[in-house]
């Protein structure tokens, strides 16, 4: 729906109250000053510029945000409740549908996290259409009591779903079974190690050019856009002690494969089917489709990792974000400074998310037993 996109952009657009500093308040002279009335043509969004303020949000949680609204609106139809803007009454028995109604996928109700997302993307559609956030007392009560009894059940939604961290003896016993003879297997090789030695995300590893690598005496430089955070690090790559799962040479190996293939420029990780062939064309019903340079999609990518692990018969829950995670856990585990490693992994300053990957370290390191004499 355009016009649902529109309300959205015109939302990001227009700066909350908290997004004003005192230099733009207006003085109090100025209070018998004629009003400016905007007509439409103050109020009209272009598509490009609609365009590029969706841009802004990521896709992924567009799409979230899209789907939990939709749920949220065939709910109320079937209920018989106005949709925006809703009752506290309203949203709190839609938190309690909920948490006792089984998804399709998973035949279990919804996890706390997800429906606080869930709630988030009805109260800025709320604001979108010019109308003020529901009142979510009764529903934050709702979900309170959920996560009650989910804990007093020792249920495993209980606790926030994080992925298994990517430690090097996992990443060594993934790469183990890695066919480096083939493009695929020296591609997934440096994928695994640059995404490792760079604490990327899978979005922001598939998202790298030739360019953004160059070769230095330490190894290579990788520059890296954090789209989080809006902003580049350049993160040194060094030598590893072993061979095996040294990142310089998994990443020359994989850039002298790709110039035999007769690739120099454009993206780093390429798609290769089965039979090795690289970035091979796609289509759906006759239609071209993917990247037409060959790059990797960030779900492909975190594939690679997914499946490698499974065949190394690895427990736990592995996904894209493994990597990421075991940067952090292996790196505060050596002694880095906190502030050096979210710096090198463009964490935002007091990342909650990054100090629980420390807290997995520290909580045994710094425990309060250490040296108690027990």
């Amino acid at each position: 729906m355009r016009g649902d996109h529109v309300s959205e952009a015109r939302l990001l657009a227009v700066p909350a109250a908290a997004d004003v500093v005192d230099g733009e308040l207006v003085d109090d002279e100025t209070a018998g000053a004629e009003v400016v009335v905007h007509t439409d043509r103050d109020r009209h969004l272009s598509p490009e510029t609609v365009a590029a303020i969706e841009a802004s949000v990521a896709d992924s949680t567009r799409r979230a945000y899209g789907a939990d609204r939709e749920a949220f609106t065939a709910w109320c139809a079937t209920e018989g409740r106005a949709t925006v803007p809703a009752s506290a009454e309203t949203m709190a028995e839609w938190v309690r549908h909920l948490t006792v109604t089984s998804r399709p996928r998973t035949n279990r109700p919804a996890g706390p996290s997800t429906i606080e997302r869930a709630m988030s993307a009805v109260t800025t559609w709320h604001l979108e259409q010019g109308h003020p956030k529901p009142n979510m007392r009764g529903a934050r009560a709702v979900l309170n009591a959920y996560r009650d009894r989910l804990a007093e059940e020792k249920a495993e939604a209980a606790q926030a779903r994080q992925a298994t961290a990517a430690l090097p003896p996992q990443i060594r016993a993934m790469l183990a079974g890695t066919d480096r003879t083939t493009l695929a297997g020296q591609r997934n090789a440096a994928l695994v190690l640059i995404g490792f030695a760079t604490a990327a995300r899978v979005s922001e590893l598939v998202a790298l050019d030739f360019a953004d690598v160059a070769e230095a005496e330490h190894g290579y430089d990788v520059t890296v856009y954090r789209k989080k955070v809006r902003k580049h690090t350049t993160n040194a790559i060094l030598y590893g002690t072993d061979p095996a799962t040294c990142p310089v040479r998994a990443l020359r190996t994989h850039l002298a494969a790709l110039a035999g293939a007769g690739r120099a420029d454009g993206p780093l990780f390429l798609r290769v089917d089965r039979w090795d062939r690289l970035a091979p064309p796609l289509t759906r019903g006759g239609r071209p489709i993917g990247d037409p340079a060959g790059r990797m999609t960030a779900e492909a990518a975190a594939e690679v990792i997914e499946r490698l692990a499974d065949a190394a018969d690895l427990s736990g829950d592995w996904s894209g974000h493994s990597l990421r995670r075991g940067f952090a856990t292996a790196a505060r585990a050596a002694g880095h400074d906190p502030l050096e490693i979210a710096r090198a992994g463009g964490w935002v300053d007091g990342s909650r998310v990054l100090a629980r990957y420390m807290d997995d370290v520290d909580r045994v390191k710094n425990s309060p037993l250490v040296g108690i004499g027990l």
